[in-house]
């Protein structure tokens, strides 16, 4: 199982792919990495900080998708009707946009640092956009 360090803010967290469930999401994100961006709370969803790719075309399409991820979930939308973007969902989260309902492909899942989660989501909420890095160990 491949094992991830994702350095959100001042906050450390470690993850892994998921694999099984995202093969070919995980196969196009490991090709990109290490993935830096910055994280913005989002606007539509709920609790949860997005980053948003514009026209960033990973080559893929829906696997493993859901509208509501699990706080800790990370989700990659492959664009269609709205931007491409990738979403942690840090509480309750309904996936959308101005556009409506949306669904991200669920590839990655915090397993430690999560005491540290809605920590992350309001700094991103009350101090704005905060750096992202995504690194395979």
């Amino acid at each position: 199982m491949s094992q991830l360090i994702v350095r959100a803010g001042e906050f450390t967290f470690n993850a892994r792919f998921e694999e099984q469930l995202a093969p070919k999401t995980v196969a196009a994100f490991r090709k990109a990495m290490p993935f830096e961006s910055q994280a913005i709370h989002v606007r539509w969803s709920g609790e949860g900080v997005w980053m948003p790719l514009g026209d960033l075309d990973f080559g893929v399409s829906y696997e493993n998708h859901t509208s509501y991820p699990a706080p800790g979930q990370i989700i990659l939308y492959p664009g269609g009707i709205s931007e491409t973007e990738i979403l942690l969902a840090y509480g309750g989260v309904h996936f959308a946009s101005k556009m409506g309902q949306l669904a991200g492909n669920h590839f990655i899942t915090l397993t430690s640092g999560l005491e540290n989660l809605t920590a992350f989501g309001k700094t991103v909420l009350w101090k704005g956009a905060q750096k992202i890095r995504f690194e395979e160990v």
